[in-house]
């Protein structure tokens, strides 16, 4: 098969001026559905934008390669179009684009296309070549260029799957590598072919493994390895370094390869590249980032934790809320939930999903620093932040919740780091209880005296608080108002949110109207992160990933029950914006509902409680308005998202 077998005539398109990038999607899909290449157009465009939420396809030097592997291609295809002016594609280097190639490739097909895609992405990174193509004056000159260029590139037969590697010199620094990004289409074999042809340019042998869709090919040997003098991984998801061992190793992104491969190879020569020493696990270990700021380890370890924690917020949300909509308030409304047996069913389910949200958001936390050994102990810690232990009542405290959870994750990975260097200086003939026995043993011990010392901390905030509201009770009914409901928004099932239900629910003790105001400011509060999470997701798309996109309307459920808990997945991936934003959208309900002087008697329950709500409709009002404001500040404060 050649590229020209996946390009048609009828979908190359030459001179073309299209406004913006959505303009050049457009014209592109365009060209794919008149040669047929799709059964759905616009679930096609979806999956494409869907691709450029995760990070421009953009990949500089004036070339764009828009691609998407979904059910709505019909077939394996490719279009073209040249824009000799120019239009601004999003590239990470600032520079406009000005020849693109859209990609479809059907979710389940066989691989054969690709091996040919990865031809005419090698191809592409030859200047010369892109820069003849743009100045191709017909459609035929431009086959012509690309049959010519394959035919000298690859031979006359059908190409291989990925170009051969460079011839290494007899002596001089021997390189080895691996590329891969999450489609496996485009930016593996680009960084590759940059890679290759800088290694060649400098006298350097390279042989780069690129691991794409359809599979591995150009694969590193036991004795390429060995051989080489430094690894370079560039690489936009989780590769495995078991094999690299002992070796000098350099982590990029595809990025930094394509755009970036003269400094990546400048610094193998250098030798300037850490020792890499596995830790035994499998793949976690690696990460497509080169030398990582703080900030984004903190950051990727964190999203590690709430993308495992993500699906128990939502299954157990969403079946607590099924509790409260088939129970019966009037039974008892202190037990509402659990009134009949069917809603106690559903509660009971919900609560276990629910049971184990810290201990998987610290455990993933902690995996991500210390990989699989620092599993067991970021469990322990996060399911001690939830019982609240410390050392006067190992049986349960006072929960330090969330936020417990979070330090207790970077803790249990940091504890079985310092772990890890201790027992390097033991017997190689104790390798094997390492995993099994010693992190586990002295992790979960020191995790333990940790947890027991945070929780107290966390409990003594909590009685202050307690107090403080207590004290302004007397005072300003839409301060207290504004207050509680931004406590609500601050750490979401933490201290802050904890004290202030709290002080809800021991209002409600006083039987009196100030009392059941508190109550209704506090659930309004609690009901609008959520919701303003639902709302921006659905609104201001691209400051969201591809999965936050999908879960953000279960949040509508949760929101309506009031569970706030469904919007600390968001809070946690961008806590300086989303939490703010939620503060002043909860704070603004909060304020609101003391002002219309609405009332609430059940300590629980979101909408399902709405009949014993006083003064419901401006009640509604105020969730209405502190969702929306939440929501547009999210808009507003978010950065678009590059996953």
């Amino acid at each position: 098969m050649k590229i020209t077998d996946l390009l048609k005539k009828e979908g190359v398109l030459l001179n073309q001026q299209p406004a913006d990038k959505n303009a050049a999607i457009d014209i592109l899909v365009g060209l794919h559905d008149k040669v047929g290449n799709l059964n759905d157009k616009a679930g096609y465009k979806k999956a494409i934008e869907a691709r450029e939420a995760q990070g421009s396809t953009a990949v500089g030097m004036g070339i764009a390669v828009p691609h998407a592997k979904t059910d709505a291609a019909k077939q394996p295809g490719l279009v073209a179009m040249t824009v000799p002016g120019g239009v601004d594609y999003g590239c990470i280097d600032g520079t406009d684009s000005n020849l693109f190639f859209m990609i479809a490739a059907p979710a389940g097909a066989a691989d054969t296309h690709l091996e040919v895609l990865a031809n005419l992405m090698t191809m592409l990174m030859d200047p010369d070549f892109a820069s003849a193509l743009v100045g191709a004056k017909t459609v035929d000159e431009f086959l012509a260029l690309i049959d010519d260029k394959e035919a000298d590139r690859f031979g006359k037969e059908e190409a291989p799957a990925a170009a051969a590697a460079a011839a290494a010199p007899a002596k001089g620094t021997k390189v080895v590598g691996v590329t891969a990004c999450p489609t496996g289409i485009a930016h593996t074999y680009m960084a590759a072919e940059a890679l290759e042809q800088t290694g060649t340019k400098k006298g350097v042998g390279v042989k780069i493994e690129t691991q794409g869709s359809g599979g591995a090919k150009n694969v590193l040997t036991a004795d390429d390895i060995k051989e080489a003098d430094v690894v370079i991984i560039a690489a936009d998801k989780n590769v495995d370094l078991g094999r690299f061992n002992g070796k000098k190793l350099i982590k990029a992104s595809t990025a930094d390869a394509i755009h970036r491969s003269e400094g990546l190879i400048d610094r193998a020569i250098a030798g300037d590249a850490p020792v890499y020493q596995h830790s035994g696990a499998a793949a976690a270990d690696s990460d497509s980032s080169g030398d990582e700021s703080v900030g984004r380890f903190i950051y990727k370890s964190l999203m590690d934790g709430v993308s495992h924690m993500l699906p128990f917020v939502i299954g157990g949300g969403i079946m607590i809320a099924l509790a409260f909509l088939l129970d019966d308030y009037s039974i008892d409304p202190s037990n509402f939930g659990s009134n009949t047996p069917v809603a106690a069913w559903f509660k009971s389910i919900g609560g276990t999903a629910f049971g184990f949200m810290l201990p998987v958001l610290a455990g993933f936390i902690a995996r991500s620093i210390a990989d699989r050994p620092a599993l067991v102990v970021g469990f322990v810690g996060g399911a001690l932040a939830a019982s609240g232990s410390t050392f006067a009542s190992p049986g349960g405290g006072i929960p330090s919740a969330f936020l417990g959870a979070l330090v207790a994750g970077f803790a249990a990975g940091f504890i079985v780091k310092g772990l890890q260097k201790v027992c390097d200086k033991l017997p190689a003939s104790l390798e094997g209880i390492k995993p099994v026995l010693i992190y586990p043993l002295f992790g979960t011990l020191l995790i333990g005296v940790l947890m027991c010392l945070i929780n107290p901390i966390v409990g003594a905030l909590n009685t202050w608080i307690s107090n403080v509201l207590m004290g302004m009770s007397s005072g300003s009914s839409v301060v207290l108002g504004l207050i509680l409901g931004a406590m609500m928004a601050t750490d979401m099932g933490g201290p802050l949110n904890k004290a202030a239900y709290v002080f809800g629910t021991a209002a409600l003790a006083n039987q009196n109207e100030i009392g059941y105001m508190i109550m209704a400011a506090v659930m309004v509060g609690g009901m609008v992160p959520p919701l303003a999470i639902a709302i921006s997701t659905m609104v201001s798309k691209k400051k969201y990933t591809e999965a936050e996109r999908k879960s953000g309307p279960a949040n509508i459920v949760m929101g309506l029950s009031f569970i706030t808990e469904g919007a600390i997945p968001f809070a946690a991936a961008d806590p300086l914006h989303v939490i703010p934003s939620l503060m002043v959208g909860s704070g603004i309900a909060g304020a609101l509902s003391m002002a219309f002087k609405c009332t609430l008697m059940a300590p629980h329950g979101g909408i399902f409680v709405f009949p014993v709500v006083g003064n419901v409709a401006m009640y509604l009002v105020a969730l209405i308005v502190g969702s929306v404001v939440g929501a547009v500040l999210l808009g507003i404060l978010k950065k678009d998202v590059e996953e």
